[in-house]
């Protein structure tokens, strides 16, 4: 057999110096890197470079951007990281009209504001002011008044529960329909006290029930769709569904009239 060939310590040395020699000079690199990484995090905190530059509001209508802002407590003294989500929604939705929020840090320096929210459903008259009612029952009373309401007025609604059960059924019926009617009405009858009368933006009236409100008026559109739009009238929902049209001595009275009779 062909003798092992024998390595000898003195030959291996040089190779271990240099091994160990490469291993050390990567720690002493990793080192350096971490301890820059560390400085420059430093730095980067205690600095202008992580305070909050830019604060952009998302979602909201009627809630002006300012005070969203300032209801956040974020301002450029604001660090970037320390910004707490949950505690910024829960100081936001302590508005009245803030249904709910998000809050998204975008590095290096900006918050975005996402908002949602309450919709405002209707609107109640104090003389020649409107005020918002929102989709949870509550009347922005002390809210500045609008002069032309983008969602249907309510007349005689004092009562919170026929006014909650009116806000309630008006929240879950669609954005079109909602958007056709002019005024609602709280008429009662002795046999039902459930009973309001709608005036509709294309002239015609509307009899329903409250309890039945959004399930009937979703069949409006299509009720309307056959009927001749010469001939105005009443629209019964109450229980069943038929079309009474005005009888032809009297022309349809107007809606302050109408509601002068029924109040």
């Amino acid at each position: 057999m062909e003798k092992e060939k024998i390595v000898s310590i003195e030959d291996r040395i040089p190779k271990l110096k240099q091994q160990r020699k490469q291993k050390a000079n990567r720690r002493f690199i990793l080192f350096i890197f971490t301890f820059s990484l560390l400085i420059l995090l430093i730095i980067y905190l205690e600095t202008p470079l992580s305070k909050v530059k830019n604060v952009e509001v998302s979602g909201n209508v009627n809630v002006p951007s300012d005070e969203i802002v300032s209801l956040s407590g974020i301002d450029q003294q604001t660090n970037f990281w320390s910004v707490n989500k949950e505690k910024t929604i829960k100081a936001l939705k302590k508005h009245k009209e803030v249904k709910d929020a998000n809050i998204v840090k975008i590095f290096p320096h900006t918050i975005r504001i996402e908002i949602e929210e309450m919709k405002r459903v209707a609107y109640v008259s104090n003389g020649s002011s409107f005020y918002p009612v929102l989709e949870n029952g509550e009347t922005l009373d002390g809210q500045k008044s609008v002069k032309v309401p983008d969602a249907p007025i309510l007349f005689g609604f004092d009562d919170a529960e026929f006014a909650h059960l009116m806000t309630e059924q008006l929240t879950n019926l669609p954005h079109s329909i909602s958007n056709s009617i002019s005024e609602v009405h709280y008429t009662p009858e002795k046999m039902d006290p459930y009973i309001i009368t709608l005036f509709m933006n294309n002239g015609y009236e509307v009899r329903a029930s409250m309890k039945t409100f959004a399930e009937k008026m979703r069949s409006y559109p299509m009720i309307v769709k056959e009927l001749n739009p010469k001939v105005k009238g009443i629209i019964h929902l109450e229980v069943g569904s038929y079309f009474e049209p005005y009888s032809k001595k009297g022309s349809q009275k107007n809606k302050g009239d109408k509601a002068d009779e029924e109040s």
